[in-house]
């Protein structure tokens, strides 16, 4: 049974660390960006390939430290991402965070996490997480693909006009549901 709980955070106000340059750094940051174009993201590495550094200088909000990992690189930090090649440090990493009471991920590692990077669907404001509770990252992405074919775009236009509809509501928040059920039942009602 998955026992995770599904939360969706504003990275963009909050300081992500990422420890790793290499391709799993790269794959983990272009998570973040693609869901979170603003991530605020310091990156530590002692190098960093190519695609890592051709990515983190499509925002300006990445940050790129050239160095070994220190554990001064935790302060002022809420979530870090262990993602280097060297399994010794990405424990003395997600230990050092766990002392400072911060969220962890250690890549490839999900008995090592606080949280699991899952699959993520954005269709404008639309916004769904799959998780496989770090079971098969591939079923993930697979499931990604399929409702990126499978919801259309037109769903922000359908989320606007829903949100407009809730707006001119008037009432206490029982009659507010009541309103927006009778009027999204529609939508999984089949013919």
């Amino acid at each position: 049974m998955n026992h995770l709980y599904p939360i969706f955070l504003k990275v963009h106000e909050l300081n992500v660390l990422l420890i790793g340059g290499g391709n799993v750094g790269t794959e983990k940051l272009e998570f973040l960006l693609k869901s979170s174009p603003k991530a605020q993201v310091t990156a530590v590495s002692r190098e960093f390939s190519q695609s890592f550094i051709d990515l983190a200088e499509t925002t300006d909000t990445v940050t790129m430290i050239e160095d070994v990992y220190h554990e001064k690189y935790l302060g002022a930090k809420h979530i870090v991402i262990a993602a280097t090649d060297d399994k010794a440090v990405n424990r003395q990493i997600r230990d050092e965070a766990k002392e400072r009471f911060l969220l962890v991920n250690v890549a490839d590692t999900p008995d090592l996490c606080d949280f699991y990077l899952g699959g993520i669907v954005t269709k404008g404001n639309l916004k769904v997480a799959i998780s496989t509770n770090g079971k098969s990252p591939t079923a993930a992405k697979r499931l990604r693909q399929l409702l990126e074919d499978v919801l259309p775009e037109e769903l922000d236009d359908l989320l606007d006009n829903l949100n407009a509809y809730r707006e001119t509501l008037k009432g206490d928040f029982e009659y507010k549901v009541k309103a927006m059920n009778e009027i999204t039942e529609g939508l999984v009602k089949r013919k």
